[in-house]
């Protein structure tokens, strides 16, 4: 299993990251955890983000084992604001993980991406 793992800060702006280092957290979750690989983005949602998300999803279409883990704000949010790009790519919507990142520290969202990855490990979890 691979888990490649974007992150957004919406744009710096919101007080629900005020306790995030964004500069820093890729570089742990790739040194800490089990990640492919981890990278962040000021705004997914914006037109960049979306692309580099398309971008990311198109890349795994070979790769049945792939999870793409977005750690950003509310899953239900994500799934409205992502609903265009999972359709157009067709990548497959178990496999995208939708994770909130917001109101904690480094160390909180490292051990919220844990949590989440012993989730997917663990068949009789759902996620």
């Amino acid at each position: 299993m691979k888990i490649k793992t974007l992150l957004c800060n919406c744009k710096g702006l919101s007080p629900s990251f005020q306790h995030t280092d964004l500069n820093t957290l890729p570089f742990d979750l790739e040194s800490d955890l089990d990640v492919e690989y981890a990278a962040a983005h000021p705004q997914l949602c914006g037109h960049g983000g979306k692309a580099l998300l398309e971008d990311v999803l198109r890349a795994a279409e070979d790769e049945p084992d792939t999870y793409v883990l977005v750690g950003a704000c509310a899953p239900d949010a994500q799934t409205k604001l992502f609903k265009k790009v999972l359709r157009a790519t067709g990548f497959p919507e178990d496999h995208f993980i939708r994770l909130d990142i917001q109101n904690t520290t480094n160390d909180g969202i490292l051990d919220r991406v844990r949590a989440k990855i012993v989730s997917l490990t663990t068949p009789e979890k759902p996620h």
